[in-house]
Formats: C-alpha cells, structure tokens, sequence
C-alpha cells in the first residue's frame, strides 16, 4: 500500500505541469519583418517608428521586429529577394517591411497607421500566416536533408579509405 501512495504522488508530482498548461493561452506575437539598409535614412526612420510603437500600450505586446540588413550581408539580400518572390513582388528597394502575406515597399510616416492596422488585424486574425517564416522553415529543412545527404557519402569516402590503407599495409608485410 506503501509503494502506491509513492506511486501515487510521483505520478501527480509529474503530470501536474501538464496538466496547468493545458487550459494556458499561447500568446501570440506578430513577426514584423524589416529589410533594411545600414545608412539608409528611410529604414532608419521605419526602426524608429517601430520603436516608438514598441512603447505603445496598445501595441508593445502584438508584435516582434525581426531585422534583417541587407546592404552589407548577401545572405539577407537573398532572402530578401526570395521573400519578395514568394509574395509575387519584386523587392527594388529598403526598407520591405513584411507583416504576415501583406508587405510594404519603402516608409513613410504617412503608412504608419496602415502598417499599425495590419500589426492588429494579424494579431487578432485565426487565419494569419507568416509568409517569411514558412520560407524561412523550408530553406532550413532544404539544408539539413543535403547536409544529411552529405553522411552517406563521408561514411563510404572513410570506409574506401580504410579498405586502401589495410590492403596497401597488408600488402607490404608479404
């Protein structure tokens, strides 16, 4: 009877964790995308409109920036370039700013409440989509399946090794 008392209280002891996070609400945070250009007067003045959004009750806790510079570093300007593919646009130009499927070319002050609505539409939508992450999710998958295509390949380049080293020193002891 001991021994399922114990039993008893281990099983509680591990399951309650779960069983408080059920009911739990996931919170949701909006990934706003902002390529930019390091020097570039009109992303700086879209960094700083975030900013101070970021410091908005209404909407600090809606949102994430995820930046990506793409003047100095041709990995971001490739995704970039494969973002705006996917959307079916072209990026010509900084900052493209990406919220959800919905994207913007360049900043104004002027596009501030636009891009505010769409931050609280996306926030409050069961049907948002974040378009760059899905893209981003399935290059990575692409790249882990070739660097996994890769080990068979190592493996039997070091066996074909081996085999020569034994035969060249198995041979020379005759």
């Amino acid at each position: 009877m001991k021994k399922l008392s114990v039993l008893l209280v281990l099983a509680l002891v591990l399951f309650i964790p779960f069983m408080t996070n059920v009911n739990a609400e996931k919170s949701k945070i909006i990934n706003v995308y902002l390529f930019r250009g390091e020097g570039c007067p009109h992303c700086a003045e879209a960094e700083e409109f975030f900013d101070s959004l970021k410091e908005d009750k209404e909407y600090k806790d809606l949102f994430q920036v995820v930046d990506y510079e793409v003047w100095y570093d041709k990995d971001n300007a490739s995704f970039m370039e494969k973002v705006a593919k996917k959307l079916k646009t072209q990026a010509s130009g900084v900052p493209f700013i990406i919220i959800g499927d919905k994207y913007y070319s360049g900043y104004a002050s002027s596009m501030s409440e636009e891009i505010k609505t769409t931050i609280k539409k996306a926030y409050e939508s069961d049907e948002y989509k974040d378009v760059v992450l899905s893209l981003k999710k399935s290059e990575e998958e692409k790249k882990s399946k070739e660097s996994n295509n890769i080990i068979p390949i190592v493996i039997v380049s070091v066996v074909a090794l081996a085999v020569v080293v034994a035969m060249i020193f198995f041979t020379k002891e005759k």
